[in-house]
C-alpha cells in the first residue's frame, strides 16, 4: 500500500512538470512563471515543432546552403558554438558577436544580445537576412522550399496544405525553439529536495547569490534586462550594444544579460567571446571592471572573492548543468529526414 501511494505521489509531480500547449505537452516546472511568449497566436503541435526542427538544421535557410541555425548554435554547447569567439556565415565572413545559447525562451520579452527582435516569431529573419551570417531573403527561401522534395509533405502534416509561406515557415522555427526548455540540472533537483550540494557547491550557491543574483535572477538565471556590465571596448569590433538599436547613449554598451543555465558546454562567454574560461570572467568582475558613467548599477560596489571563493562559485555554476538537455533526441539533426 505504502509503495503504490510513493508511486501515485511521484507520478503527481512528473506530470505536474508538463503543461498541455496546444496538442503539445511542454514541459513547465510548477515554480517558474507563466511564460511570456503568446501561445494562443502559435498553438504547439507535434508536426509544426518537426518542421521547425528539420528548418532550424537545415542549411537551405542560407544564400548558398551552406548555413544552418545549427551552424551557430549547437545542441551539443547548449546551442551556442564553442569553436570560435565570433559567429561565423556564408563565404567565411565573420560577425561581431558570439551567438547566444538557446533556451527558455518561451520567457523571453526580447532577443538578440541588443534586443533588436521583440517577439520570437520574427528572431530567424535576423539572421537569415543578415549579409554576413545567411544572407538570404524569406521570399526566396519559400521558392526553394516549394521546389524541395521533402517540404511541401511536411508542411501539408503541419497545416493540413502542403502551401508555404514566409509566416508559416518563421512560425515553426519558433514552434522548435519554443521546446527548447532546460530544467533537469543539479540545481533543480536540490531545489525539488531530491538531490544535495556539496559543501563547495553549497558555499558557491551563497557567494551567487551574495554577488551575482542581482542580475542573473533564478530560475533562468537572468533578469532579461541590459546592463552594462564594464567590458573594455573592442576597438576593431566598435560594438556599442543596445545604442545600435535605441540610438539613446544610455545604452552605450548594454548587452543582455545571458541566462547560466549550462554555462559550462557555452563557452566563451561575453557578447563578443572574449573570454574562454569562467575564471576569466570572474576576474573580470572582481578586478576588471571599467567604471562608465552608464555602468550597471548593481555593479557599482566593488566585488571582493578570494581565489578558493572563485573556484566555489563555480562549482555552483556547473550544478546548472543539464546534461538530458544536451544530449535529448528531440532536439538533435533529424537524419531520418535531412540526410
Amino acid at each position: 500500500m505504502k509503495k503504490t501511494v510513493v508511486l501515485l505521489i511521484i507520478i503527481g509531480l512528473v506530470v505536474s512538470a508538463y503543461k498541455k500547449i496546444g496538442s503539445y505537452e511542454l514541459i513547465v516546472p510548477n515554480n517558474w512563471p507563466k511564460p511570456v511568449y503568446d501561445f494562443n497566436r502559435n498553438p504547439l503541435t507535434s508536426e509544426k515543432i518537426l518542421l521547425g526542427r528539420v528548418l532550424f538544421y537545415d542549411p537551405i535557410l542560407s544564400k548558398d546552403n551552406t548555413i544552418s541555425c545549427s551552424s551557430c548554435h549547437s545542441q551539443f554547447s547548449a546551442f551556442t558554438h564553442i569553436d570560435h569567439p565570433l559567429s561565423h556565415g556564408i563565404d567565411n565572413q565573420i560577425g561581431k558577436r558570439n551567438s547566444p545559447a538557446l533556451m527558455n525562451l518561451a520567457w523571453n520579452s526580447s532577443f538578440m544580445w541588443d534586443g533588436a527582435v521583440n517577439h520570437l516569431d520574427m528572431q530567424a529573419l535576423a539572421p537569415i537576412s543578415n549579409t554576413v551570417e545567411m544572407n538570404e531573403t524569406i521570399g526566396h527561401v519559400v521558392e526553394k522550399l516549394q521546389q524541395s522534395p521533402i517540404y511541401p509533405q511536411l508542411f501539408y502534416k503541419a497545416f493540413g496544405d502542403s502551401i508555404i509561406t514566409g509566416e508559416r515557415l518563421l512560425k515553426s522555427i519558433s514552434q522548435f525553439m519554443l521546446t527548447l526548455v532546460s530544467c533537469h540540472s543539479k540545481y533543480d533537483s536540490v531545489q525539488q529536495k531530491k538531490a544535495s550540494f556539496t559543501t563547495q557547491e553549497k558555499n558557491g550557491y551563497q557567494l551567487f547569490k551574495k554577488n551575482c543574483s542581482s542580475c542573473h535572477k533564478e530560475p533562468f538565471f537572468t533578469n532579461d534586462q541590459f546592463e552594462n556590465n564594464g567590458l573594455q571596448v573592442d576597438t576593431s569590433l566598435k560594438d556599442i550594444g543596445r545604442m545600435m538599436v535605441t540610438q539613446d547613449s544610455a545604452n552605450y554598451l548594454q548587452f543582455r544579460v545571458p541566462k547560466l543555465r549550462n554555462i559550462q558546454y557555452s563557452y566563451p562567454y561575453m557578447h563578443d567571446g572574449r573570454f574562454a574560461k569562467l575564471k576569466q570572467v570572474l576576474d573580470h568582475y572582481t578586478n576588471g571592471v571599467v567604471r562608465y558613467k552608464n555602468l550597471s548599477k548593481l555593479l557599482l560596489k566593488t566585488i571582493n572573492l578570494t581565489s578558493n571563493e572563485k573556484v566555489d562559485l563555480i562549482a555552483f555554476l556547473y550544478t546548472l548543468s543539464d546534461t538530458a538537455f544536451i544530449f535529448d533526441k528531440r532536439y538533435s539533426y533529424p537524419r531520418d529526414i535531412l540526410h
